[in-house]
Parts: structure tokens; sequence; C-alpha cells
């Protein structure tokens, strides 16, 4: 498996016999993997216990237990992660705070050529049913991935330009699942056949249905309620007793892929096709003024992509490998009006490329160094367009170069890039014609040290550098789906940032810990809140700058309490906490608190059987004309079962979240106040592999 970072990757040590026995960090190695595999993170062969930033990675029976059907909520449960939960199909990934342009995406190292950075309610373009593995990477060492990935680096790695020739010539992958909170249904499966001669070809496919989601307790927060309560017309106190179904929330959504790849001695070289059809409602964000009429859009999305991988890897010389992934999207999304009308069309076209050459390692000296280029043509189409037709251009240089002197391990790591953005005049919006341009910088520096056994604290400093996006620069109207007006600065600066993160990190038979602590000072940060206006009958979010600073730390440990014959009792445990404080202003939007998460799992063959409690607490650190977010606990339970044993080819899961059926809500939602989280929900899925 593998992931780009400064353009290259190369394998991680894998787990040791005893931690795939009875381990359960998730973001080490999953704990039941019977099939551990490499982590690919780096361009120097390091095992991730080397690196200068945390790593999570979700892969085999973990990531089938967590799997939902969109990206954010597959992974809220990993350390520094949130998600934007704009209802149970849009929901994108927060990291440490940080979402948009600052979170890179990524399929196989290369973007997701979507809408889905550009506003909360468009869902990335990635379908969790297809991914083998998926790794985050926060920190430093995500910053070789480009200037916007300051706040973390999601990679999912999908299988379907085959990395190996399957051992008896056929490889076989299919899931199926079903949730009670949306009547969910949804199945997958993919398959990987050997011609010969080195040459693999491969096809997938997976289709998911769901009803409105049933949530637990009110969908209107309590402040909300109280003012409909109030209100003296009958249908706006109506409200304040909703509960249950979250209206305009049913999806649908289907993928087809091909691929082929040959395989040989000196290098590989493989392409694949996709399709992806997905149509979703987005939550009613319901008006409490009776003249403001709620609006129910739905989303039609398409999208056609080609991917092409290709790897030489000489036999002698100062390159081990070439490596070159290239990737080509073309997207588009229909708003549709509950009338049936098409009011809004979302155009995206992009395509990325990335080579790169990573250095033989040579005594302590090890590296690499490549380019990488990307364009994306964005259109909005309609009477509620927010955005004028852009185009971005980016190109980029990076290098990381590590010397590993045993115990001790310094990296330095530098990206420079180019953006130019351009937009289009707009009538509807009144914007003229207007360009900006953008060199950036990126540079970290860092050392890890082993002071006592497989215990290592590591220090890293970085400077980043981050150009604005177009909707940031040149958003200017309304969006119907997020039910708010869009204003952005066609003035706004580089948003530049001086960081510094420490981690201390230790692994035995017996236990693994990691802690993190992270600071960064931003000049110009740019950031989207609520200003207290309204225009056409919404909610104004500007987008501004001001200096601002960014603080937090994360920390997961596991022990093997017991032993019981062949069982073990194991505990691992999670807290993150982040915030985010502008100059003048006080605390940034959207920024999640305080949270905990704790689990207990027995562990025998082929049977796991997990409890786990997450508390979030209650948000009160809010920016103006935002509200507060009540704090929630959530217990949850799975029992995962391999029949045939810990290695046999059926795995059968059943599980039960949020089994008190409590009212929870994420603050780094737009509809915290109008959309909770699934009530109790009761899952079942198998799994066939061989």
């Amino acid at each position: 498996m593998a992931i780009l970072l400064a353009g290259a990757s190369a394998p991680a040590v894998a787990q040791s016999d005893h931690a795939a026995d009875a381990g359960t960090d998730k973001t080490v190695l999953p704990a039941h993997d019977d099939n551990p595999v490499e982590i690919v993170v780096t361009a120097m062969h390091r095992s991730r216990e080397d690196l200068l930033g945390g790593t999570s990675v979700l892969s085999a029976g973990d990531l089938d237990a967590a799997r939902r059907s969109n990206l954010g909520d597959t992974l809220a449960s990993l350390p520094g992660v949130s998600a934007t939960s704009f209802g149970p199909v849009a929901s994108r990934p927060v990291l440490r705070g940080l979402q948009a342009d600052r979170i890179r995406v990524l399929i196989d190292g290369i973007g997701s050529f979507d809408a889905s950075g550009s506003s909360v309610d468009h869902a990335v373009a990635i379908n969790p049913l297809t991914a083998e593995r998926i790794e985050v990477l926060r920190g430093p060492t995500a910053l070789l991935y480009g200037s916007s990935a300051i706040g973390g680096v999601v990679s999912v790695i999908d299988g379907r330009i085959p990395r190996s020739v399957p051992a008896n010539g056929i490889r076989l992958k299919a899931d199926a699942d079903y949730g009670s909170a949306a009547e969910e249904r949804r199945g997958a499966a993919s398959a990987d056949v050997a011609l010969g001669g080195g040459f693999v070809i491969h096809a997938d496919g997976s289709y998911t249905k769901t009803d409105d989601l049933r949530t637990g307790g009110y969908l209107l927060s309590k402040p909300l309620r109280a003012e409909a309560a109030a209100s003296p017309i009958a249908e706006i106190q109506e409200l304040a007793d909703l509960k249950g179904k979250l209206p305009n929330t049913p999806s649908e959504s289907h993928e087809v892929a091909l691929g082929a790849a040959y395989i040989g001695d000196g290098g590989n070289i493989g392409f694949s096709v996709s399709r992806l059809d997905n149509r979703y409602g987005v939550p009613i964000r319901f008006s409490l003024d009776p003249d403001v009429e709620a609006e129910a859009p739905t989303l039609d999305v398409k999208q056609y992509r080609a991917d092409l991988r290709a790897e030489i890897t000489p036999a002698s010389g100062f390159l081990d490998a070439i490596r070159f992934r290239a990737g080509y999207g073309d997207y588009r999304h229909f708003e549709i009006e509950d009338t049936g009308e098409i009011a809004t069309t979302f155009l995206n076209k992009g395509m990325e490329g990335r080579l790169e050459f990573s250095q033989r390692q040579k005594g302590a000296w090890s590296g690499a160094f490549g380019a990488q280029y990307l364009t994306r043509d964005f259109k909005v189409i309609g009477e509620e367009a927010f955005l004028p037709p852009t185009s971005t251009e980016q190109g980029g240089l990076f290098t990381v170069q590590n010397f590993d002197f045993g115990h001790f391990r310094a990296e330095a790591g530098a990206r420079y890039e180019h953006t130019n953005v351009i937009a289009t005049a707009s009538d509807a919006l009144g914007t003229p014609d207007a360009e900006r341009s953008f060199s950036t910088f990126t540079g970290s520096l860092g050392g890890l040290l082993e002071f006592a056994p497989n215990v290592k604290f590591g220090l890293n400093l970085t400077h980043t550098e981050r150009a604005p996006t177009a909707e940031e620069l040149f958003a200017n109207g309304p969006h119907l789906a997020t039910q708010a007006f869009e204003v952005g600065n066609p003035l706004f600066g580089k948003e530049k940032s001086n960081g510094a993160e420490v981690l201390l990190r230790g692994r035995g038979l017996e236990y693994s810990f990691e802690i993190s602590a992270y600071y960064n000072d931003f000049t110009n940060f740019i950031y989207q809140s609520p200003t207290g206006d309204e225009e056409d009958g919404l909610p104004v979010y500007g987008f501004a700058a001001a200096g601002a600073k960014q603080y937090g730390f994360e920390a997961e440990a596991n022990i093997t309490l017991a032993h019981i014959g062949d069982a073990a009792i194991v505990a691992d445990g999670l807290i993150d906490y982040v915030r985010v404080k502008i100059e003048g202003q006080g605390s940034a939007p959207f920024i999640p608190p305080l949270r905990v998460l704790g689990g207990l799992e027995y562990q025998s063959g082929g049977l796991v059987v997990r409890g786990e409690v997450e508390h979030a607490t209650k948000q009160d650190k809010v920016a103006a004309f935002e509200t507060t977010t009540p704090g929630f606990t959530l217990a949850n339970a799975r029992i995962e079962w391999k029949p045939m044993g810990k290695g046999g080819l059926l795995s059968l899961r059943l599980a039960a979240n949020n089994i008190f059926d409590v009212e929870a809500r994420r603050h780094a939602s737009f509809l915290a106040d109008y959309a909770p989280l699934a009530g109790r929900d009761i899952r079942v899925g198998a799994s066939v592999r061989f």
C-alpha cells in the first residue's frame, strides 16, 4: 500500500506477531488484521515509529467496523479527527480543528477532483466502501503533500491499480452491511485476476441506499427550540417538538471501476477508470422566520475519473525508485430544489501529476525529491451561483532529506509552490475579471531521539505558506444547499504560519502510547464565520483574515491487561483537544471541543468483543454569532467473529452504536443546531476475502 509524502513512498516495518495477536492500537496497525501489511508513509523506508508526526491507519477488520457511507464519519474515532457532519452523506474529515483547503484528501496520493473543498454540503467523491486502507497524517509530516496540508492528509488506498500478482491467480473480496438508523443497505465486491506474464486486471463495484436518518432526541438545538416555542405562529411553534427522522436525508450511490497493471522485476505500470453516481438530500435548515421558506435541496453527483501509476526500480545507482502518479477527474453535481428544478450546477475538471525520485540509502543519508503540477477549472452555474467561473493552476518542487544515526534521526524538508487563480467576470454576481498569483514556501526541520529502548522523543519546527483558494477570494452570492450567503475577499494575501510540535512515542510487547502537542502562529489566517447580517433572506457567512494561534494535543495508548488462556483483555484510549484563537475576535468558529474515548476488548482467535465510550465536552468557546454545542456521551459495542478461525475467509460483524439513543451534535458542523448525529444504530455486516 502506498501514500505519497514529499511525492515519494516506501515500506515501513510490519507489525510483530505478538502485536498482531494481542494489540489494539488502530493508529499503529489494525488490532485484528490477520494479514498485516506494511505502512507506506515515507520515501526513506522508515517504520511509523520513526515519523515526526502522528499517523493513523485503518485497514482490514478495523476499517470494516468503522466504515460508514461518508469519509468523515469513517475516520471520526481517530485521534485529532472530527467531521463536518453536514448530514449523513456530506461529512468531510476535520483534522486538528482545520478543514476545507487545509486538509488534503487523496486517492493513493492524488486529489479527489471534486467540489468538497468549496462547501461543506458537497460530499467527498471518494467511496469508503472501495477503500482497502485509509491513512491519516497529522502535523509536520503532512506538510510536504502541499501547502494546503497544514491540517493533515487523508489518503485512501483503493487497489484499483493492482500492486501485486494474486498468489493463486485470483483475489476476491465482498462486503455487505445493514445499518438501522438510516435503513442503510450497502454492498461492494472486487476482483483481481492474473493474466500471466505479470499482467493483472481489476474490477470493482459498490452500491449504497439509505432512507432518512433517525436521530437521537430533538432535531433543533435547545436555544432554537425555545425560540420556536415562543413564536406566536403555530407552524413555527411545532418546530420545537420535532424529533426522530431528519427530513430530506435519503441517499443512493453506486460506483464501478476497471483497472489493469503490468508488474515486473524492474518496476510496474497500471491505470484505472471509474464512474461514481451519488444522489443525496441535504438536511433542512428550518427557518424560524415565517417569511423565509426552508429549502430542501437534493444533490445529484456524477464523476468520471482516470488514474495512472508507474514505477521504475533501478538495480543500482543514486536512485532506488522513480515514480509517476497522475489522475484526471470530470465532476459535476446538480443542486435540485424540492420542486424538481435544477437551481445550481457545479462543474469541476481537474488534473494532477506527480513525479518523484527516491534516493538510495547511502550511509546515514537518504531522501527524495520531485515535482508536482495540478490544474482545476471550476464553474458554478445557475440563479444561486455564489462563485464566478475560476481556473487554478499550481506547480511545486519538493524535497525531503533524512539522516539516520541510529538512536537519533534528523529530517529536513522543503516545498516551493506557485499558484495562479483566475476568475472570469460574472454579471450576475457583479464581479469583474480578476487574477491573483502567489509564490509560497513550506519548510520543516526536526529530529527524533530514542532515549530509552523503543521510547522516542521528537521535535519538529515548521514554516508554512498557503495561497487562498478561489472560494476564499471570489465567493459572492447565495448558496442554496448551505442556506448561506457566502462572501469572499479578492484582496487576501498569503496565509503564513510558524509552528512547533513535540512527540513522545513508545511501544512494548504489551503496550503502546503516543503523545503529541503542537502550536502554530498564523499571519493572515483565513476563516469563514457568520457575520450577523442577512442577504436575500440568508445569513451572511463572510471570509475574513487575521492573526491566529492554534494549539492542542493528542494522546493515545493501549495496554494488554490480562491473558486468559489464548485470549487477551486489552484496554485502549485517546484524548484530543484543539483551540484556535483569532486576534481581536476570540475563538475561531467550528472548532471541536475536548474529546475522550476509551475501549475494552476481548480477543480470542477469531472472536473480538469490544465496548467503548466516547465523551465530547460542551463547546462554549465560540465565535461571534456562533452558538454553543452541548457535550454528549456515546456508548458503542461490537462483536466480530471469524467462524473459520483468525485467518479464515469469512468475517461476521454485529455492532450497536449510540446504544442509549442520545442527542449528539458535532460543533464542527455548519448544521449543529439543525441536524444531530444518528440515534441508536444497530449494524450487521459480513466480509469475504480470498
